[in-house]
């Protein structure tokens, strides 16, 4: 059901790449609701994944681009201007990526070239985005630039690797960039934390199945799914949020408000036997 909360508005979706990411479905979401989009990837994502089918489905320009190059950012901001006819109203940054968890590495074992990497990626792209934006004047008053987290920026789970690191800066950046850009022009900034969500990038992550479990045992209403997590960008991006800025708001189900629940407390009488190695020692990385 559409209640038209973005009509009239431009918007420029970051990291769309299949029906599984969640930018695949606010994109979906924000047309929905009436507005204007271009989308943008890597030029390995637009060749690899799906969002031509998505752009051709939501008459959106696909402009591939590296987001933590500087150049190709402006190039997003300016091509999005010219083929949306003004200002972007609203910005969603879905790009997370780690090298080591790819690879494997430990967290007290990391390749730090590869740590530089992902937070380059993660992280430093989004204040990457919004200086572009920000020098290129390129976002409407009031306009909104949302980034999704984890609540892993707050606590340590295991598995999340350096991931943690990326999303502790990730929020770090919206509070320190949404006051300048908000006393300067009106733009919010904010980033959502997200339930634990089975797109491509965090099947990736080791244990994602087991802690997608823990999440629903532990939240009072469950994961929140990638459907509703595009809800709630939807109305980041409205008029309906226009003074909430430099916040980590948590989409959880409740997951971060809990210290343990029944249906939780009853799965830990299992054992750790499958995270020992073969001196029977825990494996905690």
């Amino acid at each position: 059901m559409s209640y038209n909360l973005l009509k009239g508005k431009r918007g420029i979706i970051f990291g769309a790449l299949n029906d599984m990411s969640i930018a695949w479905k606010v994109a979906e979401k924000a047309v929905e609701e009436g507005a204007t989009i271009t989308l943008s990837n890597t030029p390995v994502a637009v060749r690899m994944g799906d969002v031509s089918k998505l752009g051709e489905k939501l008459g959106a320009e696909i402009i591939p681009a590296d987001a933590t190059n500087v150049e190709d950012l402006e190039m997003v901001f300016s091509k999005s201007m010219e083929i949306l006819g003004g200002k972007i109203d609203f910005v969603l940054h879905s790009i997370g990526m780690s090298p080591n968890v790819r690879k494997k590495r430990l967290y007290d074992d990391l390749d730090y070239d590869l740590l530089n990497k992902t937070l380059d990626i993660s992280a430093v792209s989004f204040h990457k985005m919004i200086q572009a934006a920000k020098k290129l004047d390129a976002i409407s008053e009031y306009g909104s630039i949302v980034a999704l987290s984890y609540v892993a920026a707050q606590r340590t789970f295991f598995g999340y690797n350096d991931m943690a690191d990326a999303k502790a800066l990730l929020e770090s950046i919206a509070r320190s960039f949404g006051y300048i850009y908000g006393r300067e022009h009106n733009v919010r900034i904010n980033t959502i934390s997200q339930s634990p969500t089975m797109t491509t990038a965090g099947s990736g992550v080791k244990g994602m199945d087991k802690l997608f479990d823990f999440a629903n045992r532990m939240s009072p209403l469950g994961n929140a799914s990638a459907d509703e997590c595009a809800d709630y960008c939807i109305v980041m991006f409205s008029d309906l949020t226009r003074k909430v800025t430099m916040q980590n708001l948590f989409h959880d189900g409740g997951f971060s408000s809990m210290g343990m629940s029944l249906r939780a407390m009853a799965a830990y009488e299992k054992g750790l036997e499958e995270y020992m190695d073969e001196n029977g020692k825990i494996i905690y990385g």
